[in-house]
């Protein structure tokens, strides 16, 4: 399926030699997220942040929220890319095509942050993908709805907490297209519930998430412990 699901600028992530080395709450087709073990770490006498082995901090300010956006593209990529290598039961030809469009897509963001951030830019983090079932449709369109519904609400509630206006707009952007995502997986799901209650409220605005609940519902799926008290709030 690999070889098939190669993208269409002739690179296959996660391949030796490719050029790419290398989003949860699940309450659907029997995955449930408990006890989600997210790291808040504790501050010292002058109140900054206590390294802990092994922990990831993404930093203040809006190096911060950068770093943020580029762990939530890290999982998703890292998800799409494992789906695309993997022989799902009852997915159409047609449906893995489009489901390695967005693989793409999660790609090219993951490595947009990455390039921006530069030496700013947090490591590679650990998934843990354990609880997901690649062979069956439901299970990883399940997760797949969990994580685009978290990064568009990821994305929302992060807007307000961005200075710079450049970083704004581009957010913007790519919340844009987060959305396209979040609003096909949920109708190859169920045809027509791209926006149902779940997500868009009585006023037709979509879901806003601070990072400190973003990073708990994504922490079952990261092994690696992350420091988010840099964060503007």
């Amino acid at each position: 399926m690999s070889a098939q699901m190669e993208n269409k600028s002739g690179y296959l992530p996660d391949k030796p030699g490719g050029k790419f080395s290398r989003r949860l709450f699940l309450n659907y087709s029997g995955i449930t997220l408990a006890g989600a073990g997210l790291l808040v770490a504790c501050n010292d006498k002058d109140g900054n942040p206590m390294p802990q082995t092994g922990e990831i901090n993404l930093g203040t300010g809006d190096l911060g929220i950068l770093n943020y956006a580029y762990a939530l593209e890290q999982l998703e990529a890292a998800f799409y890319i494992k789906v695309a290598e993997s022989t799902v039961t009852g997915m159409s030809a047609a449906e893995m095509m489009l489901l390695a469009d967005i693989r793409d897509h999660e790609i090219a963001h993951r490595e947009f942050f990455k390039n921006a951030l530069g030496t700013n830019a947090i490591p590679a983090l650990t998934v843990d993908f354990s609880m997901v079932d690649f062979t069956k449709r439901e299970s990883v369109l399940a997760t797949a709805k969990a994580f685009e519904d978290l990064g568009v609400s990821a994305y929302n509630g992060a807007g307000k907490l961005i200075k710079t206006a450049d970083y704004l707009v581009l957010a913007g952007k790519i919340v844009s297209v987060e959305a396209r995502h979040a609003a096909f997986i949920r109708d190859l799901i169920s045809n027509g519930s791209f926006a149902d209650a779940s997500v868009v409220d009585a006023n037709g605005l979509d879901k806003s998430r601070k990072p400190a609940e973003v990073l708990s519902m994504a922490a079952p799926f990261i092994k690696n412990k992350i420091n988010f008290s840099g964060l503007p709030q």
